[in-house]
């Protein structure tokens, strides 16, 4: 835990606006960050990551219920690609009628969905906080975020003594704008990709904390001065990983571009207009999913 705290930046959301730089300077410097007093009771992150196990243990039929409302954001198999991983996913999260949906696919009972409402509800919440408190750390002071979709998904790893060493989840950046992660307190395997000198940091679960990482909409967003994070899952230990992540993605509609206060002549703006959801195709035809498809909507490139 000692090498983490000096690797991984802490941020107190109960100490601003003190944190404003230091926030700010995680996010250009490293693209991540972890979150303490982060308001979400203890008792229910422990009564989600319960729940969380449950359906993951479920039967493959049950599983496979939770269908896509876009490519990946419901049932995911374990594949040739990520044979050790398995995902459960919930498109839009602050839709009430989205997290109905996705406890009826699973048969949840009245007490998990009565987590998983008012965990949606917390983890959403955070997630506008963030982005609004990243916004401000930036000089802009606006509401940006508040009607952008936010999917949830919820991981398993199934490690076992023949793929320690192996990879979990091949590298990747997430295509978001923000993720907060939930992670496993027991078992790591979390790695995030240092930009300057490729080598990998590992990321210790550190219990009662979100981790927090930047993806490929704020990179864009930000005219480049944000840093979206590459990182992987390694097999460590012989173990069931489970950890469960909340994605704020990007504008329903509007176009991802940089506000003109992050435009200048020193920083000239990088990117054409798209929108999140031209992106994500983009990603997916392409099969570029660490941050290389970012080159595609470059100006000029």
């Amino acid at each position: 835990m000692g090498k983490e705290k000096e690797t991984i930046p802490i941020i107190d959301l109960s100490n601003f606006p003190r944190e404003y730089v230091k926030m700010r300077e995680a996010c250009e410097a490293v693209g991540y960050f972890r979150v303490v007093n982060h308001g979400i009771p203890l008792d229910l992150l422990g009564d989600m990551k319960r729940v969380v196990r449950s359906l993951l243990d479920l039967p493959m039929e049950t599983k496979r219920r939770n269908t896509d409302v876009i490519t990946g954001s419901g049932y995911v198999a374990p594949s040739q690609v990520n044979p050790l991983y398995e995902a459960l996913g919930l498109y839009d999260m602050a839709s009430s009628q989205a997290v109905e949906t996705f406890c009826s696919q699973l048969d949840a009972s009245p007490d998990q969905r009565e987590v998983i409402e008012k965990y949606a509800k917390a983890i959403y919440e955070l997630a506008l906080e963030l982005g609004g408190k990243l916004a401000e750390s930036l000089g802009l002071v606006r509401d940006f975020c508040r009607d952008w979709p936010c999917q949830f998904r919820i991981n398993k790893y199934n490690f076992t003594p023949e793929t320690v060493g192996s990879t979990g989840v091949q590298i990747h950046t997430d295509s978001g704008f923000l993720t907060i992660l939930q992670e496993d307190e027991n078992i790591g395997g979390l790695e995030v990709m240092d930009k300057y000198s490729g080598t990998f940091i590992p990321v210790d679960p550190l219990p009662g904390t979100l981790l927090v990482n930047l993806g490929d909409m704020a990179a864009a967003w930000s005219n480049g001065r944000l840093c979206n994070v590459r990182h992987r899952v390694q097999c460590k230990e012989a173990a069931i990983r489970v950890s469960i992540a909340t994605f704020l993605l990007g504008p329903k509609e509007e176009t991802v571009e940089a506000p003109e206060e992050l435009v200048d002549a020193e920083h000239p703006r990088l990117y054409v207009p798209f929108t999140y959801e031209e992106y994500r195709k983009l990603r997916l035809s392409t099969k570029l999913r660490a941050g290389e498809a970012l080159e595609l909507v470059r100006i000029n490139c």
